[in-house]
């Protein structure tokens, strides 16, 4: 990964990157995988850690240069003044197409590392909306006024449609083009690739204040992997229409 085709943003107190998808934000316990602190720690020096995106989640994420900067934008996030939104695909089409999920989220009694839905867990809120729908998909918002692990994905699974490829709290499945298309060909010696095999996730847009009290808003544009799907799902639903 080169690093400079990533960055949004950067001064001498932060750095905003793109977080591309299959990328951690931070280390694992392990250490084994490849972090985007760690890229960050080799090419800055000292880098603190102001939030994080799930592995396989992409878009906005904003890492400290030094001690005082970290303090003063983790408090944002301690203190929900950050304005984040996210983009994703989610299966299905919600109804209605626009509302909000207040439900509290807490680790999962049993399975580890995953969250679930209980009245003693923290106090969680998603607000949604339906950006266009193509049937068995929906383009989203949404955004959260909380930062819990897994919200949205869990917010959504808790509704009735989960977030496409989501292998823990959706049925993991990738979108296919012979899916989508009822004529498509592929030769016999050809395994097919999905045409997005991750979790349809993407942060969108992150508002919040830098220090020197100017107000910010990072936009990071959806990857190519949800642009090509959103173009194959939007092609068909036009055909539907003739």
């Amino acid at each position: 990964m080169k690093l400079s085709q990533h960055i949004i943003f950067e001064n001498d107190d932060l750095v905003v990157i793109n977080k591309p998808s299959g990328l951690l934000s931070i280390p694992d316990r392990e250490g084994k995988e490849q972090s985007l602190k760690a890229l960050l720690q080799q090419a800055y020096g000292q880098i603190f850690t102001v939030h994080r995106l799930d592995k396989d989640t992409s878009g906005v994420i904003i890492f400290a240069k030094n001690e005082e900067a970290h303090k003063f934008l983790s408090q944002q996030f301690e203190d929900r003044q950050t304005e984040k939104l996210y983009n994703g695909i989610v299966i299905g089409e919600p109804a209605p197409e626009q509302g909000s999920v207040d439900a509290p989220i807490a680790p999962h009694p049993v399975k580890l590392g995953m969250m679930t839905i209980h009245r003693s867990g923290k106090a969680a809120l998603t607000d949604y909306k339906v950006l266009d729908s193509f049937g068995t998909y929906s383009w989203m918002e949404f955004r959260i006024h909380t930062g819990r692990t897994h919200q949205i994905r869990i917010h959504m699974k808790e509704i009735g449609y989960p977030l496409v490829a989501d292998e823990l709290y959706g049925d993991g499945k990738p979108i296919l083009l012979s899916a989508l298309k009822p004529k498509f060909k592929l030769s016999k010696y050809t395994e097919e690739q999905p045409i997005l095999g991750r979790l349809a996730l993407h942060a969108a847009s992150l508002g919040i204040m830098l220090p020197g009290n100017i107000q910010q808003t990072f936009v990071a544009e959806a990857p190519k992997d949800m642009r090509a799907t959103l173009q194959q799902l939007e092609k068909i639903k036009q055909k539907k229409k003739r």
